[in-house]
């Protein structure tokens, strides 16, 4: 299911995209490796703000039923079990 990930990623929604810009993610980024790993990358200002806001959008909720299929977990949405990893190096 990798490739139809990828595929849908290319085609994001314009509404979620505004979604994401008007709730306070910016530079997002994700990367996919080829046994399944994803990581997301952003920078905002509240990180739990950003996720409060998004979850709160009617888009949101549209876009994760969506993506689930494509994850394994079976206790919530993709957005809800995500994991923040601790960052221990940053060149500026």
């Amino acid at each position: 299911m990798l490739a139809e990930y990828k595929r849908r990623h290319e085609q994001v929604w314009p509404e979620m995209l505004q979604a994401l810009t008007d709730t306070g993610w910016r530079n997002y980024s994700l990367f996919l490796r080829d046994d399944g790993m994803l990581i997301g990358y952003l920078e905002t200002d509240d990180f739990q703000q950003a996720l409060r806001l998004m979850a709160a959008t009617d888009v949101n909720e549209r876009w994760q039923r969506e993506m689930k299929p494509f994850f394994i977990n079976d206790t919530g949405r993709p957005d809800e079990v995500m994991e923040r990893i601790e960052e221990v190096f940053h060149l500026a």
